[in-house]
């Protein structure tokens, strides 16, 4: 499988990103996890999907691990938190609120989930070149996509709403649901990790139109190949 693994959440979409690599083709589909595999810059690269969730995302990098992938990035959608974080922009994540379970199956609640710096200014760099409108900083991930969605029909409510308003209050950018996982089981196994989010939507904004087309989709699935380019280079010198 090579080196280089790219992690979308959605099965549907790995032939999109596989379409940047040379020569790509599918290896195996088995429930949420479909993957295909090609070249690019001579490099042979994985784009697995992780399915939805922390927990399916960490058996995807454990047993990527197994096999000798190195590198991952997650290439996923996400929903803004701040005002400033639109739909159509991208994030790049530089760490993520580990408001989740998996991870603590690995490390205890205080130690940070971070993506390697490497892969994140390749990832910004990318973004910058695309001309696109982006953000770099701390991500939510979550386990409870109606918990965040619809917090007040839960018996938890107020404790949900709290923790919101802290978050943002914080300043993370975007709330998606692998990203965290992805980093903490990296960091443990000794793999490097980065994540690119596209904002699909905001729900603080009233009036935020979705980015959620195959436009959107694709452009960040080429920045995301772009920022894997620049990698691969740096990684050859």
């Amino acid at each position: 499988m090579g080196r280089y693994a790219l992690l979308p959440g959605d099965p549907a979409r790995v032939p999109v990103l596989a379409s940047f690599l040379e020569g790509a083709t599918e290896v195996a589909s088995k429930r949420e996890y479909a993957t295909w595999a090609g070249r690019l810059d001579g490099e042979l690269v994985a784009v697995t999907s992780t399915g939805i969730g922390c927990p399916s995302a960490a058996i995807a990098v454990e047993e990527l691990a197994t096999i000798g992938v190195d590198t991952v990035i997650r290439v996923g959608t996400a929903g803004g938190m701040q005002p400033e974080t639109l739909p159509g922009d991208l994030v790049v994540a530089s760490a993520a609120i580990r408001d989740e379970g998996t991870s603590r199956q690995y490390l205890p609640a205080e130690f940070p989930a971070v993506a390697d710096l490497d892969v994140t200014v390749a990832l910004t760099e990318a973004a910058a070149e695309a001309g696109v409108r982006h953000h770099v900083g701390v991500v939510h991930s979550k386990d409870s996509f109606y918990g965040q969605r619809e917090p007040e029909r839960m018996p938890v409510a107020d404790e949900l709403s709290a923790r919101w308003r802290a978050w943002k209050a914080g300043g993370a950018l975007c709330s998606e649901m692998e990203a965290a996982a992805i980093f903490v089981v990296a960091t443990t196994l000794g793999l490097r990790a980065g994540g690119l989010m596209l904002v699909a939507g905001n729900q603080e904004l009233s009036d935020a139109e979705p980015a959620r087309d195959d436009q959107h989709v694709r452009m960040l699935a080429g920045t995301a190949v772009t920022g894997l380019r620049r990698l691969i280079a740096r990684d050859r010198a």
